[in-house]
Formats: C-alpha cells, structure tokens, sequence
C-alpha cells in the first residue's frame, strides 16, 4: 500500500506545484489504484509515474471546485485507450453534481468510453465496503459542501507458524495453504487439526484518512482517529490563519493539531498555495513539526508507503 501525491498545489497550477490529486496503490491487495481527486492535468502527471491509468478502479472527488475535479474528463476519455483487450470497470464516487458533470462533459464532447463506468454521489457515512476495506466519508467545513473520507483495512489472518507446523511433523506442501483457507483440515495420516492452532495473531488492518478542503474543525476527529495517514490541506501557514478561516481553509499548525489530538502516526500537509515557494517549504514544515514532529510537506510526486502494523 502506497501513496502518490500526484498534485499538491491549491486553486491554479504553479511551475512547482500542479493542482489536486493523491493516487492510494493498491497493487499488492487489489492489483488496482484509487485515486483521490483530479485536478486539471491529473493524466499528465500520471505520465510521470508508474502509475497505469487503466489499474484505476476508483476515484473519489472531495469537492466539486475545479482544482479539484477539472482533470476528469480528460483522465476518463483516455483510460478508454489504454484498458487492454478486457475493459476494466471504473466507479467515481462524488458529491451531488458530479454526475452531471461528467455525463454533461462527456456528452459535449462526443466521447464515448470502452468501459463501463458508475458513478455514485454521496452524503455522508458508508460509501462501500469489500472482503478487504471500509470506505467512510464525512462532510468537513468549507464554502460549498467537502467531504474527507477514511479508508479502514480490515485486520488481516496471522501468519502461518511454521515452526509449530514442523514440530507436530507436517511439513510444507499443498497442506499449508489448506490450513491457512479452512478451519479444520484432515491430514494424510488421518489427523484433523484446526488452524487457530497454527495461525498467528491477526494482522491490524492499516487506516488512511484524506482530507477535501476545510476550515479547522473538530468534526473531522471520526475520520482521523487512530490513522495510520492523515493527509490534510494546509493552505496557509500560521502568518496567514486569518485568510485561512476568510476561505473556508486550514493552517499547517491547524493540521498539526488535529493530527497530533486524533493520535495519528503520520501527516502529511498537501493544497500548499501559491504564494508560497520552494524557499518558503522549511519554514512552512518547521511550523506543523512544532506541534507534531511526524510530519511531512508533501511536493509533487511525492510517494510514501504505508506498513503493515
């Protein structure tokens, strides 16, 4: 599990900052991105990564401003030229609006796509759920409706104690994995034993948090508590908390805080504006460390892998 900051800008693109867009990699539990916002140029971005358009199964849009969703069109018209002999399904979950959007986009420009594609609008609370994930959102404070989300793992089976295996004379083969899919197997010489015996403790799912825009708001906490990332808007440094609160953002100190009260390990600050430069990085980081050292300033393509716990 991994996340690329694809863009970490706010309002308009910058020679060192393309606007909004945080690609989650799934590859090793889905074989599948999820992408948290698109921003304009989001596809161009992509071009300088890794990253296959057509591996994206989900994009999640926080809010319907257009630093925010003006790369869709373009990214969902190209992913038709790139998804291989089998289409690959693509859903985008949004807020109210951005059905019509896309579908009105779409529409005007005469694009057809070669996939197919849903797409859900949201309030607040349960927006899905697999074998393998919980995906919640929570409207945040701002000046048209925004939304953070929180993405649970659900805990993973232990590992298989090989040692123990050994020792009670089973050796490795086809039957280690029996072991670890059923809850009772039969051996060859007529054993039956039970995997609790065998499997070690679960592994604790890992939890991420993303943030759309917001003022600083403790309504947040039910979506950062306990996790593991908290990626957050910080628009403003602590010089300009004023103009933060005017439009509806937050400070770096801000982010801090809440990371450090919702016992997160990491943060990571991203939506930087415009008026500050490379030059200006340092000082906007030693601010948000005063208050909570683990954390980081995003730039773009800028990566990071989240651990198992």
């Amino acid at each position: 599990m991994e996340l690329v900051l694809l863009g970490t800008g706010s309002g308009v693109p910058s020679k060192e900052r393309n606007v909004s867009s945080i690609a989650l990699k799934l590859l090793q539990e889905q074989n599948s991105i999820w992408l948290f916002d698109c921003g304009e140029a989001t596809q161009h971005q992509i071009l300088r990564t890794s990253i296959k358009p057509r591996k994206i199964s989900k994009i999640f849009i926080t809010h319907m401003h257009g630093d925010h969703i003006f790369g869709l069109p373009g990214l969902l018209s190209s992913r038709s030229f790139q998804g291989g002999d089998i289409p690959t399904p693509l859903t985008v979950y949004g807020p109210k609006g951005i059905k019509e959007f896309i579908e009105t986009s779409l529409s005007l420009s005469g694009t057809s796509l070669a996939y197919p594609l849903s797409i859900v609008e949201f309030t607040e609370g349960e927006l899905l759920e697999d074998e393998q994930f919980v995906v919640t959102c929570k409207q945040l404070e701002h000046g048209i409706p925004s939304f953070g989300f929180r993405i649970m793992e659900k805990d993973r089976p232990g590992r298989l104690l090989v040692d123990r295996l050994k020792n009670d004379g089973i050796e490795p083969g086809p039957v280690y994995q029996q072991i670890k899919e059923n809850d009772a197997v039969r051996l060859p010489d007529g054993r039956i034993i039970h995997r609790k015996q065998y499997i070690g403790p679960d592994k604790k799912g890992r939890i991420i948090a993303v943030l759309g825009d917001t003022r600083a708001t403790d309504t947040a906490r039910t979506l950062t508590d306990q996790a593991d990332v908290l990626v957050h808007e910080a628009t403003f440094g602590s010089d300009r908390a004023d103009l933060a609160a005017d439009y509806f953002h937050s400070t770096t100190q801000q982010a801090a805080a809440l990371a450090r009260n919702s016992n997160v390990k990491k943060l990571i600050l991203t939506h930087i504006s415009s008026r500050y430069q490379d030059g200006d990085d340092e000082q906007l980081l030693d601010e948000a460390r005063e208050i909570f050292p683990e954390t980081e300033l995003a730039y773009d393509f800028y990566q990071t892998a989240i651990d198992s716990n």
